[in-house]
């Protein structure tokens, strides 16, 4: 069925009309899906037919739940489901079943949308390249043999080659941002302690976002109402006329290869030529809030999950384990510094930010990397890695909420960052820039 392919406010509207059946949908989408064990660790078919039988009976009855009533959505297999394996990539968890399903989940089914299973990640989300030998490493949707990003690799990937009508990811440093710019979708980081974490396994609790992947940014605003149990935000009348944006000079731009480059640099130019004013500037807090990251994201990770990586570290992969082990020897109180400098940088770039609509970066300074090579070469693996995160990190470190979208050149996405909690706003603003890319 081509329909596999359409958006997910598209096949929404479609079965609210009567035109498409959201049981045939899905068995569509499951008949495709059921070989591709390298980006679906496992479908969740019996509950996937249920709740498209319940779809078909609202509907038809007339008693629909709202636009995604029907839609089949991919969950990342850190999102707890009731009855399922939830093992977030790592064998450290193989066999892992919870009682019941994480928040967003239980939110997502109760607007009707429809649970076709959980996707492929890197080892407990602690890369931002998408492999992992130890399950499986999805492939890259655009290009064959290069890395799929993560760490919501199998998530882009199920939507990108329409195998889910959308997805849930999250996103820590990048996870979202980094895998929906290689496949070339659509999506959405949210603000930190907007949208519930209640039963995902976690990485960095103080960093930690759940946020959809998608077509278009339309449906990253429709999933994102589901998870929260809220209406959809009124997108209407986006434009980019007068918008000021304000494009972050210096470090994102530090050892940008030339195509990331160039596809930024044409997006840039299309906003101009939509309405945009566009600015450049060089903010002097990025550089120091950014160098923090070591003694905040791998401590955590570590403290979180030292007991149960240390039991049994040879379950894991080298290099994952490695970068877990960074944060072993910091100190309390390099720790407790950092967070209290880091919240004096994030005062002070609002205050630098506060007369932009959105701030704008590359999402990725790099193209997706050699899948091969990183398998064999561990050099090119971290610095590939660091690099691969650097840019998307400038949302987290900050507590923002932060749009990608696809440029037109192929693996390279445009990054919109928002104010925190304003992720309406954003969105209204990233539908004219979608708009304006074409």
């Amino acid at each position: 069925m081509l329909e596999r392919f359409w958006s997910a406010a598209a096949q929404g509207q479609a079965m609210a009309e009567g035109r498409l059946d959201p049981v045939e949908l899905a068995e569509s989408y499951l008949e495709a899906a059921e070989p591709r064990h390298d980006i679906y660790a496992r479908l969740t078919a019996d509950r996937a037919r249920f709740e498209a039988m319940a779809a078909r009976t609202r509907l038809l009855d007339g008693l629909g739940r709202g636009p995604l009533d029907g839609v089949a959505l991919s969950w990342k297999d850190l999102f707890d489901t009731a009855g399922t394996v939830t093992e977030a990539g790592s064998l450290l968890l193989a066999g892992r079943v919870p009682e019941q399903d994480a928040e967003v989940l239980t939110q997502a089914t109760l607007a009707g949308t429809v649970c076709l299973g959980k996707t492929h990640m890197t080892e407990l989300a602690f890369s931002g390249l998408g492999l992992n030998p130890n399950t499986a490493t999805p492939p890259n949707a655009v290009t064959r043999g290069l890395a799929p990003g993560g760490s919501s690799s199998g998530a882009a990937v199920s939507v990108k080659l329409g195998l889910a009508a959308a997805a849930v990811g999250s996103d820590t440093g990048g996870s979202v941002r980094i895998p929906a710019a290689w496949n070339d979708i659509v999506g959405l980081k949210t603000t930190h302690g907007r949208v519930s974490t209640q039963g995902v396994v976690p990485l960095c609790k103080r960093f930690d976002t759940v946020g959809p992947l998608a077509r278009t940014v339309e449906d990253c605003a429709l999933v994102l109402a589901a998870l929260e149990g809220r209406t959809a935000p009124d997108l209407r009348e986006a434009t980019l006329d007068g918008a000021r944006l304000l494009v972050l000079d210096g470090l994102p731009f530090d050892s940008i290869r030339a195509a990331p480059a160039k596809g930024f640099e044409t997006a840039v130019a299309r906003l101009v030529r939509a309405g945009a004013k566009v600015e450049h500037a060089a903010l002097p807090m990025v550089g120091p809030a950014m160098d923090l990251s070591g003694i905040l994201f791998a401590p955590e990770a570590y403290g979180l999950w030292q007991q149960v990586i240390e039991a049994a570290p040879d379950k894991m992969y080298p290099l994952i384990l490695q970068r877990f082990r960074t944060g072993a020897h910091a100190s309390a109180a390099d720790y407790v510094r950092g967070w209290e400098e880091l919240t004096r940088y994030r005062e002070e770039f609002l205050v630098a930010v506060a007369g932009y609509d959105a701030v704008l970066v590359p999402t990725a300074p790099i193209l997706p990397p050699d899948a091969l090579r990183l398998l064999t070469d561990a050099e090119y693996f971290e610095t590939e890695n660091l690099l691969a995160l650097r840019n998307t990190r400038i949302a987290n470190i900050f507590g923002l909420c932060a749009l990608t979208l696809p440029t037109g050149t192929p693996m390279c996405g445009l990054s919109l960052m928002g104010k925190p909690m304003r992720e309406e706003a954003l969105l209204r603003l990233g539908l004219a820039v979608e708009a304006a890319l074409g």
